[in-house]
C-alpha cells in the first residue's frame, strides 16, 4: 500500500553562499530523529572533502525523513513529544500502515539541501524541479543578498510554495525586524509570514517542521496511468555504476522492472531502489510524489542524461515531463601535466585517466586534448564559473596526485567568418589562439552578463566606478532596506571572469555580493592581442580584448614577462602584436661578459676587434638558441593585478 500522497512534502532549501541550509539540514535530520545525537555532525549531507574543508555544498543531497505531526499543536508539545517518540528509519516507504500515532499523524518529508555560490545555480534549479515547496533561508546579521533574490525567483519561476526563515538568531548582532521589512521590499514577503529560526542551537525547529506540514503543498494530483519519473542528479559509484537520484511524479516504479529512459531512448533493468535517511535504505518500490534513487545497469554518466523522464518499456507514458536546459560551460582553460616534453609521456596519460575519472562524478565540465608548443599535450577544459574551475583543478590536484599548470582563463566568444563561397558562418571559440584569420572575421561577439550587486550605500560610488571601468552599461538601481541597494549592470563575462568579485570584496569591506546571469552574446570591437618571445607567436599566452584596451593590457602583460623569463646569453625581443602590427615591447638584455677586462692601456682597436667578435658571437647564438620560458611565465597572465 503507498504511502497517502496528501502526507508527503517535498521540499529544498535554498540560500545565499553561508547563510546556514546545510545546519539546518542537519539540525531537521536531528529534530525527526533521523539521526541521533551520538551521529550528528556539522554538514552531515555534505561528503566531499572540499565541501566540509570549504564550508560550502557543492553536490544537491536529497533525504527522506519521517515525523509525526499533530494539527494545532504548541511547539513546546512539539519538541516534547518528538523527544520522547524515535522514528525508526528502517520504516521509510513501507506502506501506509501506522501512519496515525496519539492523534498524530505521520509525515513523509523529502527533503533537497542545495549550494548557494552563483556557479552552482544549475544544481538549484534542478533541485527545485522535483520539489512543491521551497524552505528560503536568510541570515538575520547580513540580510537579502545578492543570491537569495535570484533562488527566491528560480522558486518563484517553477511556481513553488515559499517559506521565508529568519536563520542565526542567537548571534548577538541579529536583527530579524529588519530582515523582515528588507523581503518584504526585495520580494514582497509579508513580515508576518517570516519564521525565525536558530539551526545552531534548533531554536524554532519544531514550529518550521509544522509550518512546513501546513504551508507547503502534497505532490500534485496523479495526471496519467503510466509511470513518470523525472532524474534530477546522478552520480557515479566505483561498485555500483550509476545511482540516479529521481522523483515519481505518476505510477510506481518497482525492483526488477525494465525502465525506458525518454530522452536517450535506452533501456536498463532496476536492480536496487532507496532513500537516503540520510543512510541508504534499499525499499521496494518508488510511489507517486516519493523521492529516491535507483541504481540500474549502466556504467557511466552517459547512459543518464540529467532531466530526462523514465518510464516503463512495457506501458511507456506518451510524453515526457518537462525536463530543463543541460548546464551550459562559460569559462575555458587549459590543464597541462607540470611535467612534460614533446610526447604524451606517462604524465599525461595519468592525467586523461584522473580527468576522465573526474567526468564520471561532475557531468558539468566538458574536456578534449589539446598541444601547445611551449608546454606539451594537454587538456582544454570548460567550466560553469571560476569557482568551479577552482573546485576541479583541487579535486584534480588532490584525489590524483597530479601535478597541473593552468593557463588563464577565457570565455566562448561566437565569431562570424567568411567561407570559401562568400557565406558566412558562426563559429564558437574558446580560445584567443584558435581564432581564425582576422581578415576573414566579419564580427566577433562576446557573451554579456546582467550582475546584481548588493551593497551598502556608502559604496555604491566605488562599485559603479568599478563596472563602468570593466565596460559596464548601467541598468538599474534599487533601495533594500535603510541602507544598502541593489545596483544592475550589464558587464562582459570577460571582464568578470578574473578578479572583479575580488575587486568587489576589497572596496566594500566585505559587505559587497553579486550575482551574475549571462543574457546574450554582443558584437563589440574585440581584436587579437599576440605575444611574440624572440620573433616567435607563443600562442598560449594570446589574449582577446576591447581594441582601446590592447595596447594597455599587452605592455602590462609584457613587463610581468621580463620579470619571469631570465637572461639568456642573447637579446630577447617580448612584443604584442594585433595581426602585423606591433603595439608594445620590452627587451630582456643579454648577458655580457666583459671581454676587455684584460686590455688595459689605451689600445681602442685591440678592444673594439674584441666587441665586435663578441658581437658576432651573440649574432650566432640568437639564430640558433631558444627561450626557455618557465611555467611561472604562463601564470603571470592569471594575475591580472593593473597597478
Amino acid at each position: 500500500m503507498p504511502f497517502p500522497r496528501s502526507n508527503i512534502r517535498n521540499f529544498s532549501i535554498i540560500a545565499h553562499i553561508d547563510h546556514g541550509k546545510s545546519t539546518l539540514a542537519d539540525r531537521l535530520l536531528q529534530a525527526t530523529n533521523a539521526v541521533s545525537a551520538r551521529e550528528a555532525k556539522e554538514q552531515l549531507l555534505d561528503s566531499m572533502d572540499l565541501e566540509r574543508e570549504r564550508g560550502i555544498t557543492i553536490k544537491a543531497s536529497a533525504v527522506t525523513v519521517m515525523h509525526h505531526h499533530t494539527p494545532g499543536e504548541k511547539a513546546d508539545e512539539l519538541e516534547s513529544d518528538a523527544a520522547a517518540r524515535d522514528t525508526n528509519p528502517d520504516t521509510v516507504g513501507s506502506g501506509g500502515e501506522g501512519i496515525k500515532t496519539h492523534g498524530s499523524e505521520l509525515y513523509m518529508l523529502n527533503f533537497i539541501d542545495t549550494p548557494g555560490h552563483v556557479d552552482f545555480t544549475y544544481e538549484v534549479s534542478r533541485a527545485l524541479k522535483a520539489c512543491e515547496g521551497a524552505l528560503l533561508i536568510v541570515d538575520s546579521t547580513q540580510g537579502v543578498q545578492a543570491q537569495t533574490i535570484v533562488n527566491a525567483y528560480l522558486a518563484i519561476n517553477e511556481d513553488l510554495a515559499i517559506i521565508p526563515v529568519i536563520n542565526k538568531i542567537d548571534l548577538p548582532a541579529a536583527r530579524p525586524d529588519e530582515v523582515a521589512e528588507e523581503l518584504e521590499a526585495a520580494l514582497g514577503f509579508d513580515p508576518f509570514d517570516c519564521l525565525t529560526v536558530s539551526a545552531k542551537t534548533g531554536q524554532g525547529i519544531p514550529e518550521l517542521l509544522a509550518a512546513i506540514i501546513e504551508r507547503l503543498p502534497p505532490p500534485r494530483e496523479t495526471k496519467i496511468k503510466q509511470t513518470r519519473a523525472l532524474i534530477f542528479d546522478a552520480v557515479y559509484d566505483d561498485y555500483r555504476g550509476v545511482i540516479v537520484y529521481v522523483r515519481v511524479f505518476d505510477g510506481v516504479l518497482r525492483h526488477g522492472d525494465k525502465i525506458r529512459m525518454m530522452g536517450l531512448g535506452r533501456t536498463h533493468i532496476v536492480t536496487e531502489l532507496g532513500k537516503y535517511t540520510p543512510k541508504p535504505v534499499k525499499v521496494d518500490s518508488l510511489h507517486e510524489g516519493e523521492t529516491g534513487y535507483l541504481v540500474a545497469t549502466m556504467k557511466t554518466l552517459g547512459d543518464v542524461r540529467v532531466g530526462d523522464t523514465i518510464t516503463l518499456e512495457n506501458s511507456p507514458a506518451a510524453e515526457p515531463l518537462s525536463g530543463y536546459q543541460p548546464p551550459r560551460q562559460m569559462v575555458y582553460c587549459d590543464f597541462y601535466p607540470a611535467t612534460t616534453g614533446e610526447s604524451k609521456g606517462p604524465n599525461f596519460e595519468e592525467m586523461r585517466e584522473a580527468i576522465e575519472k573526474l567526468a564520471l562524478n561532475d557531468s558539468s565540465f566538458t574536456f578534449q586534448a589539446v598541444h601547445s608548443t611551449a608546454l606539451g599535450f594537454g587538456f582544454r577544459c570548460g567550466f560553469l564559473g571560476l569557482l568551479h574551475m577552482d573546485i576541479i583543478q583541487e579535486r584534480l590536484e588532490r584525489e590524483f596526485d597530479l601535478e597541473l599548470v593552468q593557463t588563464a582563463p577565457t570565455v566562448s566568444y561566437k565569431v562570424v567568418v567568411k567561407g570559401k563561397g562568400g557565406q558566412l558562418e558562426e563559429l564558437e571559440v574558446h580560445n584567443p589562439a584558435d581564432l581564425p584569420d582576422m581578415g576573414t572575421i566579419e564580427s566577433i561577439r562576446e557573451p554579456i552578463c546582467r550582475v546584481d550587486i548588493m551593497v551598502p550605500n556608502e559604496f555604491v560610488g566605488d562599485v559603479m566606478k568599478l563596472c563602468l571601468d570593466r565596460r559596464g552599461l548601467y541598468k538599474t538601481q534599487t533601495v533594500i532596506g535603510e541602507n544598502r541597494q541593489l545596483v544592475t549592470f550589464e558587464v562582459p563575462l570577460a571582464e568578470i571572469i578574473y578578479d572583479f568579485y575580488d575587486k568587489l570584496k576589497g572596496m566594500t569591506s566585505g559587505y559587497g555580493t553579486m550575482d551574475y546571469e549571462i543574457t546574450e552574446y554582443r558584437e563589440d570591437n574585440l581584436v587579437r592581442v599576440d605575444i611574440l618571445i624572440n620573433n616567435e607567436p607563443v600562442e598560449a599566452l594570446s589574449l582577446l580584448c576591447h581594441r582601446d584596451r590592447a595596447a594597455f593590457r599587452g605592455r602590462i602583460l609584457l613587463k610581468k614577462l621580463l620579470k619571469q623569463i631570465d637572461r639568456h646569453q642573447f637579446e630577447i625581443p617580448l612584443q604584442a602584436a594585433i595581426g602585423g602590427k606591433i603595439i608594445a615591447r620590452e627587451t630582456i638584455r643579454a648577458f655580457r661578459k666583459d671581454v676587455t677586462a684584460k686590455c688595459y692601456g689605451g689600445d681602442v682597436s685591440r678592444k673594439r676587434k674584441l666587441l665586435e667578435k663578441q658581437k658576432e658571437g651573440k649574432k650566432k647564438m640568437k639564430s640558433i638558441g631558444s627561450v626557455d620560458i618557465p611555467q611561472e611565465a604562463f601564470m603571470a597572465v592569471l594575475d591580472t593585478d593593473e597597478e
